[in-house]
C-alpha cells in the first residue's frame, strides 16, 4: 500500500503529541505538525546537550587561530577572505543577522515560522553546527512561550538557506525586532521575552551563520503540505465518488483486477478508496443492468483513480525527499564528526523545491478533474436528467452556476501555480552566490494551490451533495450519504436561491478539518 506519511490535521479530530523531545535524531512528520500547527512543548535531550557543548568547544579553540575560518573569524559571502579582529566578531555576528533580516512584503503565518524554527533548532541539536547550548535553550524557550518573530513573504532565494526569514528569527532571540505573542499581539521582541522571563543572546562566533544557513522554511512548508495533502486526496476520492453516484456513473471501472493491469500503487488506492465509498449504494445499482444505455462514463468519472493516484505517488516521493532532509544536518560550514570546520553546499535548496514545484503540478491537476466534474452536474445536457444548474425554478433561479464560476477561477490559478520557481536562478552576492533554488517561493506558491485545492473540493462536494439530495427518492452509499449529512449540517438542501459564499467557505471548513474524510470513514473505516 501507498501510504503518505500521517500528521494530525485538527485539534478536535487527531490525537497529537503533547510535547516532541530534540536529540540527534530526526525529526518525523508528526512531530514538526505537532510543534508548528497545535503548540507541542519542545523539549532538549540531555546527551543532545552535552555533544552541542563539545563541539562548541571546536569552535571555541579555532576562533583563536590566527588563521582564518570561515564564518568564525572571517566576513560572510563575498567578504569571506577578510580577517576580523576578535574584538570585532560579537559585532559581525550582530550585524549579519540585522543586515540579513531584510525580508519585505506580507507576514508568513504562524505555523510556517514555528516550523521554521523547530528544524532549525532540531539541526543545532544534532551536534554539528558548533553554537553554544545556550543558544538552543533559547530557540527551544521561545517555542515553548508561543513567541513568534515576525517574518514577512519576501527575502528568501532558497541558496545559503532561507536566509532572510532565518534571520528574523534569530533577530527575536536577541531581543531585536518584533514578534507575536501567545495570544497573537504585535510586541518588541525584547519586550516579549521580558514578559515570558527569556534572556536574549549575545551571539558568539560562528553562531549567526550556524542560524540562518539552512533549508528550514521551504522544507517546514513542505512538511506541512504533505499533511495537508493527505487529507485532500482522500477528500478527492470522497468527492469523486459522490459524483459518480449522482451522474449515474458506474464503479465497475474500479475494479481491483482492472487497476492491476496498471500496477500505479497511488491508482490502485485511490480505487480501492472509491470501491469502498460506492459500496451498497442503491443509486449505482439502479443502473447496473443491461438496460443502461451509458456505455463509457466521461473521463472526470472514470479516470479519477489515474489523476488521483499520480498525485498520490508525486506526494509519496516528496515525502522520501522530505524525510531524508529531515535526517540532514544543514549548515555552512559544518564541524565534521571528526572535528574538521568545512565548507559545503548542502544549503542549496534544490532538492526541496523541485518536489515542492512537483506538487503544484499534482495539486493543480487534482483541482482541474474536480472543476470538470462539477461542471457535469450543472450541465443538462451531460447530468442525466438533472435540472439545469440544479436549480429549483429554472429561469428565476440560477442554482449553482456561479460556484462553478469560482471554482474555474481557481482551477485557472492554480494552473499558473503549477510554473516552476525552481529553474528561475538569479545570481547574487556580487556573483558569489551565483545559482540558487528558489525554494521558499515554491513552497509560498504552494500553500496557496493546496488552499485552492481545497476550497474546489467543498464545491463539488457541496455540489454532489445538492445532486444526491435531487435523484430521490433513489439513495446514496451509506459513506457518501454520511458525508452528504454532515454537509447538511452547515447547508441547507436543494431550495430557491440564496447567498452561496457563506455555504461555500462552511463545506471549506469541514473539508480543511478533515471532517468530510472523518464521515466517510465511520463506514469505510480507515481509507488509503
Amino acid at each position: 500500500m501507498n501510504t503518505l506519511p500521517s500528521p494530525p490535521r485538527a485539534p478536535q479530530a487527531s490525537a497529537h503529541a503533547e510535547s516532541v523531545t530534540l536529540s540527534a535524531r530526526p525529526l518525523s512528520f508528526d512531530e514538526v505538525v505537532a510543534v508548528a500547527r497545535f503548540n507541542a512543548r519542545v523539549d532538549l535531550d540531555a546527551q543532545a546537550l552535552e555533544a552541542v557543548a563539545a563541539t562548541r568547544s571546536i569552535i571555541d579553540s579555532l576562533a583563536t587561530d590566527p588563521a582564518g575560518h570561515y564564518g568564525i573569524s572571517t566576513g560572510f559571502g563575498a567578504l569571506a577572505t577578510t580577517y576580523i579582529d576578535p574584538a570585532r566578531r560579537t559585532s559581525l555576528q550582530r550585524s549579519l543577522i540585522r543586515s540579513h533580516a531584510a525580508g519585505s512584503g506580507s507576514e508568513v503565518e504562524r505555523e510556517v515560522v514555528r516550523a521554521l524554527m523547530l528544524l532549525r533548532l532540531s539541526t543545532l541539536m544534532s551536534g554539528r553546527t558548533g553554537v553554544r547550548t545556550a543558544t538552543v535553550e533559547t530557540y527551544a524557550a521561545l517555542l515553548n512561550a508561543g513567541i513568534t518573530p515576525v517574518v514577512y513573504e519576501y527575502g528568501s532565494l532558497g541558496c545559503s538557506g532561507d536566509l532572510a526569514p532565518l534571520a528574523a528569527c534569530a533577530l527575536a532571540v536577541m531581543g531585536e525586532g518584533q514578534v507575536r505573542d501567545a495570544a497573537g499581539s504585535l510586541l518588541d521582541a525584547a519586550d516579549a521575552l521580558g514578559a515570558a522571563g527569556i534572556s536574549s543572546i549575545e551571539l558568539a562566533e560562528k553562531e549567526g551563520l550556524a542560524l540562518i544557513n539552512g533549508t528550514d522554511g521551504m522544507l517546514g512548508m513542505l512538511v506541512l503540505a504533505l499533511s495537508d495533502l493527505r487529507v485532500l486526496l482522500q477528500t478527492a476520492d470522497i468527492a469523486a465518488a459522490m459524483s459518480v453516484e449522482a451522474l449515474l456513473g458506474t464503479d465497475a471501472v474500479f475494479a481491483a483486477d482492472l487497476q492491476e493491469l496498471r500496477p500505479q500503487l497511488g491508482q490502485a488506492d485511490s480505487a480501492t478508496n472509491l470501491r469502498a465509498l460506492l459500496a451498497d449504494s442503491p443509486l449505482v445499482a439502479s443502473h447496473a443492468g443491461p438496460e443502461c444505455t451509458t456505455i463509457q462514463d466521461a473521463y472526470s468519472l472514470r479516470c479519477s483513480p489515474q489523476v488521483h493516484g499520480a498525485a498520490r505517488d508525486t506526494a509519496t516521493h516528496a515525502a522520501l525527499v522530505a524525510s531524508r532532509e529531515l535526517a540532514s544536518t544543514i549548515d555552512n560550514p559544518v564541524v565534521t564528526v571528526d572535528g574538521r570546520v568545512e565548507s559545503n553546499g548542502n544549503f542549496h535548496g534544490a532538492p526541496i523545491a523541485y518536489v515542492l514545484d512537483f506538487l503544484a503540478i499534482a495539486v493543480a491537476d487534482v483541482a482541474s478533474i474536480s472543476e470538470r466534474r462539477i461542471d457535469r452536474h450543472l450541465d443538462v445536457s451531460r447530468n442525466k436528467g438533472l435540472p439545469p444548474f440544479l436549480a429549483a425554478e429554472v429561469g428565476v433561479d440560477s442554482g449553482l452556476m456561479i460556484a462553478q464560476y469560482t471554482a474555474a477561477g481557481i482551477v485557472s490559478e492554480l494552473k499558473r501555480l503549477a510554473a516552476p520557481a525552481s529553474v528561475d536562478s538569479i545570481p547574487s552576492s556580487a556573483m558569489q552566490e551565483d545559482h540558487v533554488s528558489m525554494g521558499w517561493a515554491a513552497a509560498r506558491k504552494l500553500r496557496r494551490s493546496i488552499d485552492g485545492l481545497g476550497r474546489v473540493l467543498a464545491i463539488e462536494v457541496m455540489t454532489a451533495s445538492r445532486s444526491l439530495d435531487l435523484r430521490a427518492p433513489l439513495k446514496p452509499a451509506p459513506a457518501t450519504g454520511a458525508v452528504r449529512d454532515l454537509v447538511r449540517t452547515v447547508v441547507a438542501g436543494p431550495g430557491p436561491d440564496r447567498h452561496l459564499s457563506p455555504e461555500i467557505e462552511s463545506v471549506y471548513d469541514l473539508v480543511q478539518a478533515g471532517s468530510i474524510t472523518d464521515a466517510a470513514t465511520t463506514i469505510t473505516g480507515r481509507l488509503r
